[in-house]
């Protein structure tokens, strides 16, 4: 066996130095990562860049091959990354200070500007942040705290998507959304205070209501009232007799009728008020 080593040495290490050389200029490249070669610290070349709409299988990731020890391998994902801000106060626009809790999410576009600004996907991460509450604050401080309880909202995070984007072209990466998960007013007297302030408004609004109803229905009554009148003239008109029986009806209804039953009435037959009961006409 010494004498084998000592005939075939150096064709040994040269195999073993050819392996080891072979072994290291392979990378695999899953379908989920994009990997930037770079080459005395410049990136040279890209391999499965990120490209949308492509179908698995097209996008180019696999075997790939670099030079060993003159070129390293920074793989970076390809997929959507999250970006958690920490809980901030948040000055509305009417003067309500609110805790507001947002997250972003955000992928790798361009690889090798990424590489060049910032390095890795964490340090992107990093610098996104300040820059996700520095756009919330603006919009939000524009806007009234009643407004992220509506359809309003949906605008909002559009502009601090946007806003958002903006910064985030300049490290190779895309914004693709943001939300807010919570936007509360802080415990304690500014919490009691809003609630105070709605409670009102609510009220005055109720109020309001309530006369706008009471207005239309004297002025449906009013209407009502005038037609009843109309049809009553055009009725005495077309049959005075028959006019002045349903009046001489209406009135002994009100007058008999209403009672409670212990007074007492008396009246002559021949009083003209009776004069519909003996079948007399004016």
């Amino acid at each position: 066996m010494e004498q084998l080593w000592q005939t075939y040495k150096l064709l040994i290490i040269s195999a073993v130095i050819v392996i080891v050389a072979v072994m290291s200029s392979v990378i695999v490249v899953p379908e989920t990562q994009q990997a930037v070669i770079i080459r005395t610290g410049d990136p040279v070349r890209v391999a499965n860049r990120f490209r949308p709409d492509t179908e698995f299988g097209k996008t180019g990731a696999g075997i790939i091959f670099r030079i060993p020890f003159l070129e390293r391998v920074e793989r970076i994902d390809k997929r959507v990354l999250d970006l958690d801000m920490e809980r901030q106060q948040v000055l509305s626009n009417d003067q309500q200070r609110l805790d507001v809790d947002a997250y972003a999410r955000f992928r790798i576009i361009d690889p090798v500007r990424m590489v060049e600004t910032a390095g890795t996907e964490q340090a992107v991460a990093e610098q996104l942040k300040p820059i996700l509450t520095s756009v919330l604050r603006q919009e939000l401080g524009r806007r009234e705290f009643a407004s992220l309880l509506t359809a309003e909202r949906g605008d909002a995070m559009k502009n601090i998507r946007d806003g958002l984007d903006r910064q985030a072209r300049q490290y190779g990466a895309q914004v693709i959304d943001v939300r807010i998960k919570r936007a509360d007013l802080p415990e304690g007297t500014p919490l009691e205070s809003a609630f105070t302030r709605m409670e009102t408004d609510r009220e005055e609004e109720a109020a309001t209501i309530r006369a706008q109803g009471r207005k239309n229905a004297q002025i449906i009554r009013a209407e009502a009232e005038a037609n009843a009148a109309a049809t009553y003239a055009k009725s005495f008109g077309q049959d005075p007799d028959f006019y002045d029986f349903y009046r001489a009806m209406q009135s002994y209804t009100t007058t008999f009728g209403s009672g409670s039953g212990d007074s007492q009435i008396i009246l002559s037959p021949d009083n003209e008020y009776l004069r519909q009961f003996r079948g007399e006409k004016r």
